[in-house]
């Protein structure tokens, strides 16, 4: 099973089908699709892939700064914030670390490659798949060297409540523990200032962003690291191999946070289908749901005799099987919030697949 949600070529396969055939809600990706804005200039600037791109990023770091009033020396680009997950674990080598479960898989997999001893921070459906006090007293007993940290989580979709996140924060400040708070989908929520404010006040604190899923990007990986450790920053970028990010991601980066249109485009459609998906699927009495506040839905089927993935791949609809995350089972599914006809699909062929099951 992969890692990771998008696999539609290998299920395609399974089913005897092109891959153009099934609809994915497995990958969390803004069905608006690449904005237009980037697109125009993609074709206006095709001779950029003509040349190497600056190995230093200036002015993709410069326009990233702008988008977040901070330094250019605050931010490290990378070929998608995975890239930069692995680049601040090999920069800190932690020894110790602390993860909360379920979580993205690639955290502990950039530690298992620094030999890091991994403690679990378990969350349950009995606590609403969310940490509370007790994060705070783990930590000040471990004392790990990192924490990492998604805003909203994934898979679930959540946001920690924000007194309890400001505590982890002064918390892992006092015992000077790396805080790395993972943001990437953040950007979907209109409301939410993110940590990137803190940053002079709070040097042990990273902050990761993606633009691949906001703005629809995947096929071209863009994401960035935040911080108020300049050393830290300088560091990294030297460790790195050279030209990680290509010249269509790097224009990518230097235009699309300035597109107004889109931003506010994005955020209309996923307040209507965010409302209108929660609510198809609470109605079926089959599945939990849980309220994330991101662009995709956390649930679990309560017919464990059906195998929803399966069942709905005949449906030619590719959701995310959640099994392979730590804390939970092979009822846990996540799906992508798409657009109005998709969603209407996945909400019928569910309806089919419980009638007949």
């Amino acid at each position: 099973m992969s890692e990771h949600g998008g696999n539609v070529l290998e299920m395609a396969l399974k089913i005897g089908t092109n891959a153009e055939n099934i609809i994915d809600f497995s990958a969390n990706i803004n069905p608006l699709g690449m904005p237009d804005s980037l697109k125009t200039a993609i074709v206006e600037q095709l001779a950029r892939a003509e040349h190497y791109p600056d190995v230093e990023y200036r002015q993709l770091h410069s326009a990233l700064a702008r988008a977040h009033h901070c330094l250019p020396e605050n931010i490290m680009a990378g070929n998608g914030a995975t890239e930069l997950i692995y680049a601040v674990v090999h920069y800190l080598q932690p020894r110790t670390a602390l993860l909360l479960t379920p979580g993205f898989a690639e955290y502990r997999r950039a530690l298992q490659r620094v030999s890091c001893q991994i403690h679990d921070y378990a969350m349950s459906e009995a606590d609403g798949y969310q940490p509370d006090e007790r994060l705070l007293d783990v930590l000040v007993q471990l004392r790990p060297d990192c924490l990492f940290l998604a805003t909203p989580n994934n898979p679930t979709g959540l946001m920690p409540d924000t007194n309890l996140l400001q505590a982890i924060v002064r918390c892992c400040h006092q015992y000077q523990i790396a805080l790395i708070v993972d943001e990437a989908f953040i950007d979907f929520l209109p409301d939410a200032p993110g940590l990137i404010p803190q940053l002079a006040d709070f040097p042990h604190l990273y902050v990761l962003r993606s633009l691949t899923k906001f703005f629809a990007i995947p096929g071209l990986r863009l994401g960035y690291l935040l911080s108020g450790n300049l050393a830290g920053i300088q560091q990294m970028k030297q460790q790195r191999e050279p030209w990680t990010i290509n010249a269509f991601a790097t224009l990518a980066g230097e235009i699309i946070l300035d597109d107004q249109p889109y931003i506010q485009a994005t955020h209309e459609w996923l307040a209507q289908q965010q409302r209108w998906l929660y609510q198809q699927l609470c109605a079926i009495p089959a599945l939990q749901v849980w309220q994330g506040c991101a662009n995709y839905l956390f649930l679990r089927c309560l017919r464990p005799e059906i195998a929803l993935q399966p069942a709905l791949l005949q449906h030619h609809i590719l959701i995310r099987h959640c099994a392979n995350y730590p804390g939970l089972t092979r009822d846990h599914y996540r799906v992508a919030i798409k657009s109005a006809t998709d969603n209407q699909r996945l909400v019928t062929a569910l309806k089919q697949v419980f009638s007949h099951g």
